[in-house]
């Protein structure tokens, strides 16, 4: 296939990929309304469980759960956790493009926090962007002007513990199994729902239930078609188109919410958004960046009910490389 049509497809697939977590991210919003973040995470983690079981009962490699960095490994379920519950919160109590406009902040933060843990030399181009990223969060919260609340601080809390997890997973993803990754986060999600949820459980009508199983089952669709996309196209192309979510989030918002984005708001993201960029476009310069961490961030942020994009690649690799070695030593022996 053409270098052009492959990056064109997956474009395509990441910006079919997106609409469908903006869908996800609306169902949040809406049922957030009558449940705790906490009841929520637990059906829809205890949904997602068994697609993401079966997935697991692929990885057949020898090994054992003891993860090889511990206290990385701690922090990024700890970090994991605490992320689906202020992503969860900011997306109940938010208006939806308010909202997107801080977690598109992640990137940025990605950045920050890879020079302390991975190492990364900023040079002055990225240390630029980094400071205008702020500023256009600064833009979009107001402080002093406007209220702020709760909502606004989780949104932050995510943005910041999701590029925790996702510059930690880069840090020890190439040492750890692809299972350790998934499921320490899961399985701790899973305990500290359930320890929650007598304190928080409304009873939940069938309706409500059906969409809860939905969000599982767009979680693991919209997962399917980032794993297409970056298999068809490269980083540089795939990454950039998150940012599509801002017009569904305007759309959905307008529809179902009767939102609308303010001035303040459409400034301060199209700020974040071109840092964000800009930070992408300089990683994919050859020489410039050590360890490229917002270009390997394959996933939104980390809310522990479902696998990452990178850790889901790579148990998917392996599958095919022993597939593909099994095939050859089946021919071989039947020559």
């Amino acid at each position: 296939m053409p270098v052009a049509q492959s990056n064109l497809r997956g474009a395509l697939l990441s910006l079919a990929a997106f609409g469908v977590y903006a869908t996800n991210d609306t169902m949040v919003k809406f049922l957030g309304a009558s449940y705790s973040p906490f009841q929520l995470i637990f059906f829809t983690g205890l949904l997602a469980f068994p697609m993401v079981t079966i997935l697991l009962m692929g990885d057949r490699s020898d090994g054992n759960l003891i993860p090889k960095h511990p206290y990385w490994t701690a922090l990024r379920t700890l970090a994991a956790v605490l992320n689906g519950i202020t992503g969860f919160y900011a997306f109940s109590v938010l208006p939806l493009a308010q909202c997107y406009a801080i977690i598109f902040a992640m990137p940025i933060l990605i950045t920050v926090l890879a020079i302390p843990i991975l190492g990364e030399k900023i040079g002055i181009h990225r240390g630029l962007a980094i400071f205008v990223g702020m500023l256009g969060v600064m833009i979009v919260l107001r402080p002093g002007q406007v209220p702020l609340g709760l909502g606004h601080l989780s949104a932050l809390i995510a943005a910041f513990l999701g590029a925790t997890t996702s510059v930690i997973v880069r840090k020890i993803g190439h040492e750890e199994r692809s299972i350790v990754l998934m499921v320490y986060p899961m399985v701790a999600n899973f305990i500290v729902m359930t320890v929650a949820l007598p304190f928080v459980y409304i009873p939940v009508p069938v309706e409500h239930f059906g969409m809860m199983a939905a969000m599982a089952l767009l979680g693991l669709i919209a997962g399917l078609l980032m794993i297409a996309a970056y298999r068809r196209a490269p980083a540089i192309i795939v990454a950039p188109m998150q940012y599509s979510q801002m017009i569904w989030a305007i759309l959905y918002g307008f529809l179902f919410f009767d939102e609308s984005i303010d001035k303040w708001t459409a400034i301060g993201s199209a700020v974040i958004i071109a840092a964000g960029v800009y930070i992408v476009l300089r990683e994919d310069k050859p020489g410039l960046s050590k360890n490229r961490p917002v270009l390997e961030t394959r996933s939104r942020y980390d809310g522990a009910t479902s696998p990452r994009i990178s850790t889901w690649m790579r148990l998917f690799d392996r599958r095919r490389l022993r597939n593909k070695v099994e095939g050859l030593t089946a021919t071989d022996g039947d020559a």
